[in-house]
């Protein structure tokens, strides 16, 4: 090693955030350990590298004795004299101990910790940056496939897209651009492994966020999200200011800000609801783009009966009960949807206990309030689909 190596670790404090004393400090240790590689032994042995010159040396720490025991560690009176005619016994002395090959052993070791040292400091930078950027959206390059995983460039790393953040019905070719959202930031002993989604609800709120002013100002909430990905999601706003309407402010003029997030989506249904503190209206909303005509609630079973027209009931319900699902997720209630001629078939009297059992001590309250004195209908089992719970 010499001055322009020391020049080097200048630079690379200043271009890397490298303090160039850490350097030094661990091209110290690992100098120590190539001493005892090369020579045999690193016991009571120190290097010690100038800061001006990048000379290296090695100093040999010996205890003065009068009869050694060990020669690595002790040293005669007689002989430390020679090196230092004031020594007395029981105090330490240094000796350089150089080897005439070491030089080139050194820079060879500096160079090695050098270059692992930025490679360490690199991917702790890289791993401050994306460790604040979860539950955020980033643009990225598919590169390669590796098994089932989907490997995306994100510039300074590569991210992975596992199977089950996938939608299935996506296609992920190598070269492609895509938008994907980080769910987790992990440190390994390979560098920061960042985990991103295409399945995930938050990817669908910070995309609204991208398009809608109003959600980005904060005048507009979203309240809620559920999904199934790649098929339908709802979404449910509430705006602060009473000027604003949170649906209209969401679909935009002509529909083109649902309509930037559909085709980031692949062509994702989108059904945006009018989030309320009612719970009846609440309900009512969630089921859109069916409209409702009643909703009976029973809070003790948090669930819930809604009446619609014959003609809407198949809508309500949705292909393979996908829209009442969603319902159910983002309202956080049981929904069982029943047409208006369901609920007026009269009730057999050989059911009235399974009535009362079904809706509690207020049955004939309850249907007289539905369907009158004359029509009673059995509340049937409630759909059962757990509440939506955000994954953020």
């Amino acid at each position: 090693m010499n001055q322009e190596f020391i020049q080097a670790l200048e630079q690379i404090e200043k271009e890397k955030g490298i303090s160039k004393a850490v350097l030094i400090d661990a091209i110290n240790a690992a100098l120590v350990s190539a001493y005892k590689k090369n020579f045999g032994s690193s016991q009571n042995v120190e290097v010690s590298i100038d800061e001006r010159t990048g000379d290296v040396k090695v100093i040999s720490r010996k205890t003065v004795v009068e009869e050694p025991e060990c020669s690595i560690t002790d040293i005669s009176l007689e002989e430390a004299r020679l090196i230092s005619p004031d020594i007395q016994l029981g105090e330490t002395i240094e000796k350089e101990v150089t080897p005439k090959n070491f030089g080139r052993i050194a820079a060879q070791t500096a160079k090695q910790v050098v270059v692992q040292r930025i490679r360490e400091a690199e991917r702790g930078i890289i791993y401050e940056e994306f460790i604040n950027r979860e539950n955020e959206l980033v643009n990225g390059m598919i590169q390669r496939r590796e098994k089932n995983n989907i490997m995306i460039d994100l510039g300074r790393v590569e991210a992975v897209l596992p199977p089950t953040e996938q939608i299935t019905t996506e296609d992920y070719n190598p070269g492609a651009r895509i938008r994907v959202y980080i769910v987790e930031v992990k440190k390994t002993t390979k560098g920061p492994q960042i985990i991103v989604s295409r399945t995930h609800p938050g990817l669908v709120k910070r995309l609204f966020e991208l398009e809608v002013p109003e959600i980005h100002s904060g005048l507009v909430q979203i309240k809620g999200i559920a999904r199934e990905a790649g098929a339908r999601t709802k979404i449910a706003v509430h705006s602060l200011d009473e000027n604003i309407d949170p649906v209209g402010a969401c679909v935009g003029p002509k529909g083109v800000r649902v309509q930037s997030v559909v085709n980031e989506l692949k062509g994702e249904k989108i059904d945006i609801i009018k989030w309320s503190t009612n719970v009846e209206e609440f309900i009512g909303n969630s089921l859109s783009p069916a409209k409702v005509i009643k909703v009976i609630t029973f809070d003790a079973e948090k669930a819930a009966q809604v009446i619609v027209k014959d003609y809407q009931l198949s809508l309500a319900i949705g292909k393979e009960g996908q829209n009442a699902r969603l319902a159910a997720k983002i309202s956080g209630w049981k929904i069982d949807i029943k047409s208006e001629s369901q609920v007026s078939e009269p009730l057999e009297d050989d059911n009235a206990e399974t009535l009362e059992e079904t809706v509690g001590d207020d049955s004939e309250e309850i249907m007289e309030e539905t369907v009158g004195d004359d029509n009673k209908e059995i509340v049937e089992g409630i759909m059962e689909t757990e509440a939506f719970t955000d994954r953020e």
